[in-house]
């Protein structure tokens, strides 16, 4: 198990290596998604939230799974698609990911690990948001119906502009 969520690599949509060592120091939001899943729009919000904080050093990052519901039915490079032109995202996506069991991605063991939710070390649904400190090892966790917006003080607060909550 990793020490760090920058000792990790993941697999991004086009299958390159994204390499997490190049978010040290960053906040970073991780969330597994799905584009036809009823919290979808959720994109939308993440998009502004990348927006916004982007160059105060915020990084959100995708990842689209299809564990529930099947409701990731697309290929990497159609949900790729599909997120820029319906929600205008810009934000790395990955690979689709298994977020739960045998084949869970590394990086949400490693989330699971340091912010167990309601269901402990598993994810109940899409749109489940993992924020993690500048030091790599603090992690919060957040339930599909939070919205992103809702995220705006604890981001703040992350990126030490303190907090409007």
């Amino acid at each position: 198990m990793a020490d760090v969520l920058w000792d990790l690599v993941a697999k991004r949509a086009n299958g390159s290596d994204y390499d997490f060592s190049a978010l040290k120091g960053k906040v970073v939001l991780v969330v597994n998604t799905a584009s036809k899943c009823g919290f979808a729009p959720q994109y939308k919000g993440l998009q502004d939230l990348y927006t916004t904080y982007k160059d105060k050093g915020l990084e959100v990052v995708g990842f689209p799974c299809d564990q529930f519901a099947h409701q990731e039915p697309l290929s990497d490079a159609e949900v790729s698609e599909h997120c820029a032109i319906n929600f205008g995202v810009t934000f790395p996506l990955m690979a689709k990911s298994d977020v739960n069991g045998k084949a869970t991605n590394a990086v949400f063991a490693f989330l699971k690990e340091r912010a167990p939710g309601v269901l402990g070390k598993s994810i109940k649904w899409n749109f489940t948001k993992f924020l993690v400190s500048r030091d790599g090892k603090t992690v919060v966790r957040y339930d599909s119906r939070t919205d992103p917006a809702k995220l705006t003080g604890a981001i703040e607060a992350a990126l030490g502009e303190g907090s409007s909550q």
